[in-house]
């Protein structure tokens, strides 16, 4: 699974769910085969990271959920105080602390027929948190990924805007499959103009000659890792630009690494078949992987 690599816990099979508020054990929670995200993908979704009993970066990710609930007309009818109470009412019935992920999923709610038109809908949204103990893989931040270049590439954003966190995934889901039959742990994503936009499930960027460079992020969904990781490298007086570059400027870097939620920064060892500048984690994955640590530590008090 690349990044998204964990610990098993059996603690999950037990694990609380909170389906429009009402708590239910894992095997009980369920949604309706009427639902506008079961239908149609209608919807969006949201992540989180608790640790040491505070959500990391909170405040960015509820910036991102009601972004794309805007962006598609979808009124979540809560606001971003009650999420939050309605997420830490969740961990606190699970009894959870630490290394727990959280996926909270936003639908547009109950369909009266299978139709897309939105306004066609017989219910409020529907809300759902799911979190779980997990733990990343500590060796995949150390031994690192290998990458591909897929064909499946990111559309423009009167297609469908690669910036938001849809629940329709199709466009990720093609890429994973073409990556993993190309031999990758994750597939590099090119835009409509053949520049580098994004992975199938995470963020890239490269290093050459001590310049740390992603894309312009027009075609790839706001990260929030990301954007933290730009904002090391400036704070830290380690220059980073967002920009186009090919997979040419790939192939002949010094290093990579792609960034996520789960599992913060993971260098990239392997790109198209060959070794990734020395096929092992660089010396700038590395630096900044301890600055994000360090972040993260400050951000939820230690």
């Amino acid at each position: 699974m690349g990044t998204h690599d964990y610990e098993e816990d059996s603690r999950n099979q037990d694990v609380l769910i909170s389906v429009n508020g009402e708590i239910t054990p894992r095997q009980n929670a369920k949604v309706s085969v009427f639902d506008a995200g079961f239908l149609l993908g209608d919807g969006v979704w949201e992540s989180f990271r608790l640790h040491k009993g505070t959500i990391a970066f909170a405040e960015d990710h509820l910036d991102r959920l009601f972004r794309g609930a805007e962006s598609i007309s979808l009124d979540i009818g809560l606001s971003r105080t009650e999420i939050l109470e309605e997420v830490g009412r969740v961990i606190s019935a699970n009894g959870m602390h630490d290394d727990v992920h959280i996926r909270l999923v936003v639908s547009r709610g109950l369909k009266p027929t299978p139709y897309q038109a939105p306004w066609v809908i017989s219910s409020p949204p529907t809300l759902v948190i799911i979190p779980e103990y997990k733990r990343a893989d500590k060796r995949r931040a150390v031994d690192g990924i290998s990458l591909v270049t897929v064909d499946i590439r990111r559309g423009e954003q009167n297609v469908q805007d690669p910036r938001i966190n849809s629940l329709s995934k199709h466009n990720c889901i093609a890429a994973c499959i073409d990556a993993a039959a190309k031999g990758g742990d994750e597939g590099l994503m090119l835009d409509p103009s053949g520049n580098v936009a994004t992975c199938n499930s995470t963020h890239f960027f490269i290093v050459r000659n001590g310049e740390v460079w992603t894309s312009t992020g027009e075609h790839c969904l706001d990260g929030i890792t990301r954007r933290k990781v730009l904002e090391l490298c400036r704070s830290n007086r380690i220059p980073a630009y967002e920009r186009d570059f090919t997979t040419e400027d790939v192939s002949t870097a010094d290093e990579a690494f792609v960034t996520g939620t789960f599992a913060g920064l993971t260098p990239v060892v392997e790109f198209d078949g060959e070794p990734m500048g020395e096929g092992r984690r660089g010396p700038m994955c590395e630096r900044l992987q301890t600055l994000y640590v360090d972040l993260v530590r400050s951000e939820c008090g230690g």
